[in-house]
C-alpha cells in the first residue's frame, strides 16, 4: 500500500485564519526542521497549515519520505503512536496530549490479552483496525484500515478464526464484502455511532437528489442508506467521480474542508445527527492552532514509547503493507 501524500493545500475559500499565527506556525516549522501532518478531520485552519492531509496510515508512511528531524502530528493519540512506531528515529509530537479516542479506548491491551488466553483453543488469527493503541497492535497478526480491511481479511487461510478488534461495525462490513465469518470485539467510535437511519433519513428527505457516502464505522442501519461505504481517503476520488452536484458526507465533519479544497464545484451536506447538523469528534477537534504553535516552539508533548512494544507493534503493521501491495 502506497502512503497518501499531498501537496501542501491551499486556503479553501471563504476560510478565516489569524495569518500571524499561520505565519508564526510555519516559521517554527522551518526552524525546527518538522513535518506537519493533519488528519482529515482536523479544523480547516490546521489542514491549511499542514504539508500532509490524509488518513492515519498514510500520514505515517509520508512523514518516513519527508526531510524532516520533528513529526507533528495532528490527530489523537493512536496516530502520533503509530508514526513513531514507523518512524522511531525521528521525535514525535503531537498538540494535546489529551485527544483520546473512544474507539481505541474500547479495546485495551490488558483486556485483550486477556480474551486472547481466556479463548486460546480458537487460536486467534487477531485483525487489528489501525484505530488502536501500540499494545494492542503489539498483540495483533496484522494491521488494517478502513481502505485496505477487504484485502486483508482475504489474505487470511480459510481454517484461521479470525478476530476482528476494536470495531465491530467495520468488521461486520468486510463481512458483508467478503462473505468471510469472523468474530468482533464489541468497540466503536461514538462520533460514527451517532449517525442513526432516522437522521439519515431526514437530511435525504431535504436533498433527495443527494447521493449518501458514509465511513464503514456507521451502524448497518446508516450504511444501508449510503450509494457508498469507503475510507476518507477514498470519499475523495468517488466524489471526484460523481456528477451530482450535492452530495451527502455520513462521516466526522472535518472531512468536508479536504472534499471543499480538493472537488470543487459541488456543495458538500455534511451527515446530521440526531442532536446536531454536523458531527464533530471532541477528540479530533482539541488540537487548536495555538497549540500547533506551542508544540513546536516547545517540542512538547513528545510521543515516546518502550522499543520492544515499538518493534512488537510494527511487525503487523509491516505484514499489512506486504500484503497491500
Amino acid at each position: 500500500m502506497s502512503a497518501t501524500t499531498l501537496e501542501p493545500p491551499a486556503t479553501a475559500p471563504g476560510a478565516v485564519i489569524r495569518t500571524d499565527l499561520a505565519a508564526e506556525i510555519l516559521r517554527l516549522k522551518r526552524e525546527r526542521n518538522a513535518v506537519i501532518l493533519a488528519h482529515n478531520y482536523q479544523i480547516g485552519a490546521i489542514q491549511d497549515v499542514a504539508d500532509y492531509v490524509g488518513d492515519s496510515l498514510g500520514l505515517s508512511y509520508a512523514a518516513q519520505k519527508a526531510d524532516a528531524d520533528v513529526i507533528v502530528f495532528c490527530g489523537v493519540h493512536f496516530m502520533a503512536e503509530t508514526a513513531k512506531i514507523v518512524n522511531p528515529t525521528k521525535k514525535v509530537v503531537l498538540p494535546d496530549l489529551n485527544a483520546g479516542c473512544s474507539l481505541s479506548d474500547s479495546c485495551p491491551p490488558d483486556k485483550l490479552a486477556a480474551y486472547l488466553q481466556a479463548h486460546a483453543d480458537k487460536n486467534y488469527y487477531v485483525v487489528a483496525y489501525i484505530n488502536c493503541s501500540a499494545g494492542v497492535k503489539a498483540l495483533s497478526d496484522v494491521i488494517c484500515t478502513s481502505g485496505n480491511a477487504v484485502k486483508i481479511v482475504e489474505r487470511i487461510p480459510a481454517d484461521r478464526n479470525i478476530l476482528f478488534v476494536p470495531d465491530q461495525n467495520l468488521g461486520a462490513w468486510v463481512t458483508e464484502k467478503t462473505g468471510r465469518k469472523m468474530d468482533y470485539w464489541q468497540g466503536n467510535c461514538y462520533l460514527h455511532m451517532e449517525f442513526t437511519r432516522k437522521s439519515i433519513e431526514r437530511i435525504k428527505l431535504e436533498f433527495p437528489d443527494a447521493p449518501v457516502v458514509a465511513h464503514p464505522e456507521c451502524t448497518l442501519a446508516v450504511r444501508l442508506l449510503a450509494d457508498e461505504v469507503c475510507s476518507t481517503e477514498k470519499m475523495v476520488h468517488w466524489c471526484k467521480a460523481q456528477s451530482a452536484p450535492d452530495i451527502i458526507v455520513v462521516t466526522e465533519a472535518g472531512m468536508l474542508h479536504r472534499l471543499e479544497r480538493e472537488v470543487p464545484g459541488k456543495r458538500f451536506i455534511p451527515g446530521p445527527t440526531d442532536h446536531c447538523a454536523c458531527a464533530d469528534c471532541r477528540f479530533m477537534k482539541m488540537n487548536t492552532m495555538e497549540k500547533l504553535r506551542d508544540c513546536l516552539r516547545d517540542l512538547q508533548p513528545e510521543l515516546t514509547m518502550p522499543e520492544d512494544l515499538r518493534a512488537r507493534a510494527e511487525v503487523p503493521l509491516l505484514r499489512m503493507l506486504e500484503w497491500s501491495r
